[in-house]
């Protein structure tokens, strides 16, 4: 059902009309500037709408609220706990019933996790109730803000998840969102972009005008004419509006807000005992409990700092004793190491993946019975692509070994093994691995794979690779100031004829 919204007039007097069925699939992004006419706009189409959709306005000022009186509106006051106002919100959605979450007297961060409790709430109702829902939301540039401010990063993160699952997620869900801000470039641009009407008011930042200007489609120098609006006027662009710009005119409304914009009242006649008004206090003022707030303590003085420093330092307390057994951690290093090895030892295991090796190692862990928490995944990662090498124990305390261990901590978890194979060759004069033993080592039967594993570490800068005078392969470590003896890159997987020779 086609339901078109009187949002007031376009030029010409011709009604400016929002189709209310569009709206809630392609959802709706106002700006302004503050005094430009934006939560005017949202009372507009909220009166306009109500008879024919479900609404909940989220309401930092309260100035919503007047709503309850006309339309029927239930204010829900957001001095709850977050685990309440959830539950409110999945009735919301249940009965459906239009609500204010009024979200006055609250300070920022409050806002923030209220709003965010409230709409996930909203978002996580159970399928049966995925009615529509016109989701107002003023000042939305507190709840997703594009930079990080004073209020905690955990509050941050609930209310740009709820705002991003309502602009990008909540179409399926029947939730269409309504967002105003006073300025786009404080608004998070994942939650901007997926709003595809747009009314655009008064705005005099370049950067405001520009970004406005663009998401109209307009050229860079019909910007200036939002510094022109008038309060009230908007420019309207969008599938529910209209397919080009067009300048609107907003309409009046039923109801008003609590607040209202200051004017100039003239100033009473000065009382003759003025000074006796503002410097005497009344009966009421005298019957009322004076609070002031402590007075700072002084800050001591240099001797009495000089004498802190010179006291003895009380004995460390004792470590109470644990019921549980110390882990011997070089012991228990040595029985995962040992596991490594006997993990490996299997010809198969390099060319199974590492979650199906991961898997075996915990298995062999808990038959050892190995104390503590075992590695995690990408501990395991690194201990088995260190375990691959097994560099005797002069290679290991060498400098040159500790230096390719930090180059191989640059490199992704697939590769670290092979590259840790060359330097190991490298730091002891061996010849350079054939390209079959690379493969394996990479997991792969593909010779050619492992000439561009060769290329990707040479285009990285960790190594040059040449041939000498009989085609055999030379890999020279810069940093490390090591090469490899020429080997043969068409000889065979050096492991299969080590297993040869011990048949």
């Amino acid at each position: 059902m086609k339901v078109a919204i009187d949002m007031g007039a376009t030029t010409g007097a011709a009604p400016a009309t929002l189709d209310l069925e569009e709206l809630l699939a392609t959802r709706l992004l106002v700006q302004g500037n503050s005094g430009s006419g934006k939560s005017h706009l949202l009372r507009r189409l909220l009166e306009q709408s109500a008879p024919w959709v479900q609404q909940c306005i989220i309401d930092p000022e309260g100035d919503f609220t007047t709503l309850s009186e006309r339309y029927g509106h239930t204010v829900v006051d957001a001095t709850r706990t977050e685990a309440e106002l959830t539950r409110i919100a999945a009735r919301v959605r249940q009965h459906r019933v239009s609500v204010v979450l009024n979200l006055e007297g609250l300070d920022v961060e409050q806002q923030m996790r209220a709003a965010a409790a409230f709409l996930g709430g909203m978002f996580d109702a159970d399928r049966d109730y995925w009615y529509p829902v016109l989701v107002v939301v003023d000042e939305a540039q507190l709840f997703a803000p594009s930079v990080a401010g004073e209020v905690s990063d955990e509050a941050r993160k609930l209310s740009l998840g709820a705002m991003t699952n309502l602009m990008c997620r909540g179409r399926k869900r029947g939730l269409a969102g309504v967002i105003a801000t006073q300025r786009l470039a404080k608004l998070a641009k994942n939650v901007a972009a997926e709003a595809s009407n747009f009314l655009m008011g008064r705005t005099f930042l370049d950067i405001d005008m520009a970004r406005a200007a663009d998401l109209l489609g307009m050229e860079k120098r019909q910007a200036e004419q939002f510094r022109d609006l008038a309060r009230g006027h908007f420019v309207a662009l969008g599938p529910a509006i209209s397919r080009r710009p067009l300048p609107v005119t907003i309409g009046p409304v039923e109801t008003s807000a609590r607040s209202t914009s200051p004017k100039l009242t003239p100033l009473p006649e000065a009382p003759e005992d003025a000074a006796e008004l503002i410097f005497s206090a009344s009966a009421e003022e005298q019957a009322r409990p004076v609070t002031r707030r402590p007075a700072p303590p002084p800050p001591p003085s240099t001797n009495e700092l000089l004498a802190q420093l010179s006291r003895a330092r009380p004995p460390a307390e004792e470590t109470p004793q644990t019921l549980f057994p110390e882990i011997d951690e070089a012991e228990r290093d040595r029985q995962i190491d040992a596991i490594m090895a006997e993990l490996l030892g299997d010809p198969d295991a390099s060319f199974r993946t590492v979650a199906v090796l991961y898997q075996d190692f915990l298995v062999r862990c808990r038959i050892r019975r190995v104390p503590g928490e075992p590695p995690a995944l990408p501990a395991f990662k690194r201990r088995l692509a260190v375990a691959r090498v097994a560099p005797d124990t002069e290679v290991a305390q060498s400098d040159g070994w500790q230096q390719a261990l930090s180059l191989s901590e640059t490199l992704t978890d697939d590769v670290q093994g092979v590259f840790l194979v060359l330097a190991q060759a490298a730091l002891t004069s061996a010849p350079c691995p054939s390209d079959a033993t690379l493969a394996r080592l990479y997991g792969t039967h593909s010779a050619s794979r492992a000439r561009r594993l060769l290329t990707w570490f040479e285009e990285r800068g960790l190594l040059v690779v040449r041939l000498d005078f009989r085609n055999n392969r030379v890999v020279a470590f810069p940093d490390l100031s090591a090469e490899t003896a020429p080997g043969d890159p068409n000889g065979p997987d050096a492991l299969v004829e080590e297993r040869g020779a011990a048949e």
